[in-house]
């Protein structure tokens, strides 16, 4: 049986869950995060580098729950340094869209990495090995980033869903940081199998099913229970997820999820079934102009699907 460890966000008051500055979300989050790192202490504790892959696939506002929040990232990277002085790592890709530099800036992860003296890493411009692994039951070969293999990693992903509905997870995340011929599902398994992350750790606090919704908890554990839970929140099943279900072996299943808080995961599985992506056309004017007003207000950056707009 695998377990999955569950940490309750306290509320942000009078603010629907989300705080636009970082240092009070960061704050916000610190006993959560101490919560689901604690009982991995002993496996973090000899690393020498711990590499941090979050869902950064592109620069949306954090507050719609479709990436990682950096502030769980700075979090995460908090706890490491100060309770372990590990070296950090953030990790992300370039791809045909939009270069990981611009993402990160977006995001903020620049000025976090500057922040815990960690190395902020597009993983596009860095060595590669390649690797072969067993996937759909076949040999996948792909080309897996060095530091992904020459350090502890851990990936954060987003409690979100797929195009095609499934969690998108700790698996995928892995799967979009690689590159191979094969297709995205058995690209993940055969990823996931060579990466052999130490740890995921889900960011829950906001999570997105067909509009965000403040679930409010954090998980950890290994990346295939955690995306086990994910998907169960998300009311699918693990054996129809082609990336997800070969990475559970039998001695793994059922997933038990640890819940001192006694969140009500119930609730959140009601929010979130049958949950779906933010449309892919243009964004409404209406949206444009908001965001610019709070884009204004707060410092932030306005993203770049709404440049030019």
């Amino acid at each position: 049986m695998s377990h999955v460890r569950l940490a309750a966000v306290a509320e942000a008051d009078g603010r629907g869950g989300w705080q636009p500055n970082v240092d009070a979300r960061m704050a916000r989050l610190e006993s959560a995060v101490a919560d689901v790192l604690e009982p991995h202490r002993e496996r973090l504790a000899g690393a020498e580098r711990v590499t941090i892959a979050p869902d950064a696939h592109y620069p949306f506002h954090p507050s719609t729950g479709v990436v990682t929040d950096p502030a769980v990232v700075g979090a995460v990277a908090a706890w490491l340094d100060r309770e372990l002085g590990t070296g950090l790592a953030v990790v992300g890709r370039s791809d045909d869209r939009i270069a990981f530099d611009r993402t990160a800036s977006y995001l903020g992860y620049d000025r976090l990495t500057d922040r815990f003296d960690a190395a902020l890493v597009d993983l596009a411009d860095v060595p590669t090995r390649n690797e072969y692994r067993a996937a759909g039951g076949r040999s996948v070969a792909l080309s897996v980033p060095e530091p992904l293999l020459e350090s502890t990693v851990i990936v954060v992903p987003s409690l979100r869903p797929t195009d095609g509905g499934t969690a998108a997870g700790a698996v995928r995340t892995l799967g979009r940081l690689v590159t191979s011929e094969a297709d995205s599902a058995r690209a993940a398994v055969a990823a996931t199998r060579s990466i052999d992350p130490e740890l995921a750790v889900l960011d829950g606090t906001v999570a997105y099913g067909d509009d965000p919704v403040a679930a409010n908890v954090l998980l950890s554990g290994s990346a295939p229970a955690v995306d086990a839970a994910a998907t169960s929140l998300f009311g699918r099943e693990v054996d129809a997820d082609t990336a997800l279900s070969p990475l559970l072996s039998d001695a793994e299943r059922p997933v038990a999820v640890e819940n001192p808080d006694e969140v009500d995961l119930s609730a959140i599985r009601e929010q979130l079934a049958g949950g779906r992506l933010p449309p892919t056309d243009d964004t409404h004017p209406a949206v444009s102009s908001v965001y610019r007003l709070y884009a204004a207000a707060s410092g932030d950056a306005v993203p770049p699907q709404l440049e030019g707009q």
